[in-house]
């Protein structure tokens, strides 16, 4: 009963392939736990990319954060076609016309709202600055796809609420940490699939590195005077949380949520007295409850900028993802581990493909929001800023 259980689940899942090149080897290679319990380890099979079946043209207006590469990677998958870039920073305006030279870089942020040729605007510019151009971006007919944290403040989503009614255009926010983590993708896949039963909780420990040794997260080439001031970048809790509460309302499928208790302190940072290297929230949704821990205390030994570890629990089992690494095993990433009342297993990600990209262009094509539901979405962002804004300061003493 429990191989059949095995095969069937592994054949849903894509993962006969691998399975079945294992099975010339000894029994010991992949059953390694007691009681006729198997642990294995499996590769997810390699997919082929399937062509984009639309075509935009998209523009950049602000890159003040190195995650813009990735959100123009994943429109350009999906079929788009970069045609304008605005940059307020030169030194950032400099590496953008070093990876795009035959891309038209226009003077004023104006040219890009104009253009009436140009379907969706892409920004990383300073996170406070971003929901007020995704405003004016909608309100010039055109979708908008912002870096987390797409807005910072209450006043920001009322008025961005307001303009997607009066407009109908989309306002995406790339939560990266889900959408471009492989391993995050197939979480997905296999709650959906039933793999875990209900989803009863999230726990999320999101570590960061301020000054990157490793890994192209933003910080490796040291951190803006902006990155300080909570201000412009929101704060702990409104920024990086922003990821870990959008995993948090996917993965219950929580359509309402509350932040039960939130709490930051800015522990090793002095100089920089309203920075917040630490932060905690609590929360609870009508589907589900969640857990997320925020810091910037990565050492330079992990040999990358953090060591993101999702944990999800359900009524039939339990899924861990390591997104980044495998401290002391590998460092690659996209690491998931599935543990249910039949077996223990791993799996290696690296191969899934990442819908994101593909999907939001159809969207934006078709006027849907299978990429990103737009309530889900905004539901996000309005809780990190509530966490932020009602959270606990905390000094710890020396």
């Amino acid at each position: 009963m429990i191989a059949n259980g095995r095969r069937n689940f592994l054949k849903q899942a894509g993962l006969m392939a691998p399975v079945a090149m294992m099975a010339g080897l000894p029994e010991g290679a992949m059953a390694l736990g007691g009681q006729g319990r198997l642990i294995e380890d499996a590769v997810l099979p390699a997919q082929a990319e399937e062509a984009p079946k639309n075509h935009i043209k998209f523009a950049v207006c602000g890159m003040s954060h190195d995650h813009i590469y990735g959100m123009v990677g994943a429109i350009q998958r999906g079929g788009g076609e970069l045609v304008a870039i605005w940059g307020g920073e030169e030194d950032k305006l400099a590496g953008f016309k070093k990876r795009f030279p035959d891309v038209k870089f226009v003077k004023t942020q104006d040219e890009i709202l104009n253009d009436t040729s140009i379907q969706l605007v892409l920004s990383s510019q300073i996170a406070s600055e971003r929901a007020p151009l995704g405003v004016k971006v909608m309100k010039h007919g055109k979708d908008f796809l912002a870096d987390k944290p797409g807005i910072t403040t209450l006043e920001q989503l009322a008025e961005v609420r307001k303009t997607i009614a009066e407009t109908k255009r989309i306002y995406g926010i790339m939560y990266s940490e889900r959408l471009e983590v492989k391993a995050a993708v197939y979480a997905g896949v296999l709650i959906q699939q039933g793999a875990i039963g209900k989803v009863i909780q999230t726990i999320n420990i999101a570590p960061h590195q301020i000054f990157q040794k490793g890994g192209v997260a933003g910080g490796a080439g040291g951190r803006p005077d902006w990155f300080w001031n909570p201000d412009q970048y929101g704060g702990i809790l409104c920024d990086i949380g922003s990821h870990q509460v959008d995993q948090f309302l996917y993965y219950t499928g929580s359509k309402q949520a509350e932040v039960v208790a939130s709490q930051i302190a800015n522990v090793r940072h002095p100089e920089h007295p309203r920075f917040q290297d630490f932060g905690d929230m609590m929360l609870r949704g009508d589907r589900g409850l969640g857990y997320v821990k925020l810091d910037w205390f990565t050492p330079d030994g992990l040999g990358t900028w953090g060591d993101g570890r999702l944990f999800i629990l359900g009524t039939d089992g339990y899924i861990e993802v390591r997104k980044y690494t495998n401290v002391t095993v590998s460092h690659q990433g996209n690491n998931l581990f599935i543990v249910d009342k039949n077996q223990a297993r791993y799996i290696d990600c690296n191969n899934m493909p990442l819908p994101f990209g593909p999907q939001f262009v159809t969207d934006i094509v078709n006027r849907t929001h299978v990429a990103q539901d737009q309530e889900q979405c905004l539901l996000a962002a309005e809780l990190v800023i509530k966490a932020q804004k009602n959270a606990k300061f905390v000094t710890l003493k020396d």
